[in-house]
């Protein structure tokens, strides 16, 4: 009766566990989440510093030691799941990714016959490869490398229009013009062989990989759908990383190279302080932790990298020629949106009278609750800096449920192009 037992229990169906591994350049974070009702459990956390030789603004400069260091926040959050993932998706992040929405109108010769599933599948394959080739020749302008080192990390479609009408499905509708936006995230080939590279030394299979802007942008205001906008801004260790999403549609994404690791190396500089140290007095800032005195001393000293660092998020946000207003609403992720001074320079200058907003945009910080569809089994995910990993885990919530047609057919042409 024991082996009989044995044999029923082993054919019962196991439950996928899947590891949301969020590469920083000051911490690798893990979660550990399984999939239940449409929602991400997450059962295990773990979180590992890097070293500064190992990551420089969101890029890996050592495997071997990122390696070492996502080992060992990979066991942190296995012993308190008490389940090994074997399924991974990874953020990328940094300078030379590149994501951009473009928009383009296919005009149908005849506007009476309905969309069927072949002309659909002929559209988006069309409206794919100029985005691709847009995209990529930007960014190879931009970074001086020839397009073929340029890859495709990932592409959604964001927005569908029939003759200025917004659908979900074009097909079986009439028309004659049908505009289709598509988000396309690129990064030179180098930092995407090096995330391919680490998930294999880790024995995880890669689902996908993603950037973490357009992430964190997916996972916030689901519930809001067709009516959410929100500038996201997520500020890690060496980069800082903005997305702009309008009327639930993301425009696209920016990043630039000033993170919690500038003012780190500012307190060091001033306060004559070896970086550990410095790095000490910064989080006990953040947390309000110093006597008055030393308050002050500290924040005289990032005064003036804050001032630098406002002034990326202004020509960041410039360069997005095609937006006719930005939305008045600023959510705030990411470690370094602890420091006061980030959220007070959001509000009180007016780095945002020279852009357009139609209002005084309105600063607010990411809870992990806003993050709907992933739940924290844990109790362990408690602020802002945490979202990033939890976004990266809503993305293969989405790709659980995603079997709708163009999703489909997109992913089709996508696997053609990389």
């Amino acid at each position: 009766m024991k082996n009989l037992f044995s044999k029923i229990t082993s054919k019962e169906p196991k439950v996928p566990y899947y590891v949301a591994l969020d590469i920083g350049t000051e911490f690798v974070k893990a979660l550990i989440f399984k999939i239940e009702d449409h929602k991400g459990i997450v059962v295990g956390t773990g979180r590992q510093r890097q070293r500064l030789g190992d990551m420089h603004g969101g890029t890996v400069t050592d495997i071997a030691g990122v390696v070492d260091n996502c080992s060992k926040a990979l066991d942190q959050a296995e012993e308190m799941a008490g389940v090994v993932a074997d399924q991974c998706i990874i953020g990328i992040a940094g300078e030379l990714v590149k994501g951009t929405t473009t928009t383009v109108h296919y005009e149908r010769l005849v506007p009476e016959k309905k969309i069927d599933l072949s002309e659909l599948k002929n559209i988006v394959n069309k409206v794919q490869w100029k985005a691709f080739d847009a995209a990529r020749e930007q960014l190879a302008w931009e970074t001086g490398q020839a397009a073929l080192d340029v890859k495709l990390v990932s592409a959604s479609i964001v927005d569908v229009k029939i003759d200025g009408y917004k659908v979900t499905n074009p097909v079986g509708f009439q028309g004659k013009d049908v505009s289709i936006g598509i988000f396309n995230a690129f990064a030179p080939m180098v930092h995407l062989g090096a995330l391919q590279t680490i998930a294999s030394d880790l024995g995880l299979e890669l689902i996908s990989i993603a950037a973490e802007p357009y992430a964190v942008a997916r996972s916030v205001g689901v519930d809001e759908a067709g009516e959410f906008s929100a500038i996201f801004i997520d500020i890690g260790g060496g980069t800082s990383d903005i997305a702009v999403v309008r009327n639930g549609g993301l425009e696209g994404t920016k990043m630039f190279a000033i993170g919690g690791r500038s003012f780190t190396k500012r307190l060091s500089q001033s306060l004559n302080v070896p970086f550990a140290k410095a790095e000490e007095i910064k989080i006990a800032y953040s947390h309000d932790m110093l006597e008055e005195k030393d308050t002050a001393i500290v924040r005289d000293a990032l005064e003036l990298d804050v001032d630098v660092w406002l002034s990326g998020v202004e020509l960041s946000l410039s360069e997005f020629p095609d937006v006719d207003s930005l939305p008045s609403r600023v959510m705030l992720c990411g470690g370094g949106a602890a420091l006061p001074e980030i959220k007070k320079a959001l509000e009180g200058s007016v780095w945002y009278k020279d852009l357009p907003f139609a209002k005084k945009p309105k600063v607010t910080f990411i809870k992990p609750e806003d993050v709907s569809n992933i739940i924290d089994k844990t109790g362990t995910i408690k602020d802002q800096q945490d979202i990033t990993p939890m976004g990266l885990a809503s993305l293969i919530v989405d790709m659980d449920l995603d079997d709708e047609v163009l999703p489909g057919i997109l992913s089709k042409v996508v696997r053609g192009m990389q």
